[in-house]
């Protein structure tokens, strides 16, 4: 009598591509994930200078102790050795005696990223 033939233990090919495919899917997460983190990270440098930029002009608003005109104007902010444009909107508000401005920072540089970095907004009223 023979003995019956073994059976080998192991996985099979599909077992082994379903394996792989999840190992891929992962991996694939990990490295959105890791680029989100480094865009960010490059990104927060630029937008804390943006930050100083608009508080800086908002509170050159202020120091003039005048109801800023209505309109949009334009100026460049140096932090850093970059060179950011600020824009500053003012718009009338339903009480004559304030008036909403927004400070826009933008980046002009498009190899830095380009487009707006952040806007700030508020009040400003007669005094």
């Amino acid at each position: 009598m023979r003995p019956p033939p073994s059976r080998q233990q192991g996985f099979t090919l599909i077992e082994v591509l379903v394996a792989l495919a999840i190992v891929a899917v992962a991996l694939s997460a990990g490295l959105q994930a890791t680029g989100a983190l480094t865009r960010m990270a490059e990104r927060q440098p630029r937008q804390w200078l943006a930050q100083l930029c608009a508080e800086n002009e908002l509170t050159r608003l202020r120091l003039r102790r005048q109801l800023p005109p209505v309109g949009e104007s334009t100026t460049n902010c140096e932090q850093a050795g970059q060179t950011l444009t600020v824009r500053l909107r003012v718009n009338p508000t339903p009480n004559p005696s304030f008036r909403r401005v927004d400070a826009l920072v933008d980046n002009p540089d498009p190899a830095a990223g380009g487009g707006q970095l952040l806007q700030l907004s508020t009040l400003s009223g007669r005094y």
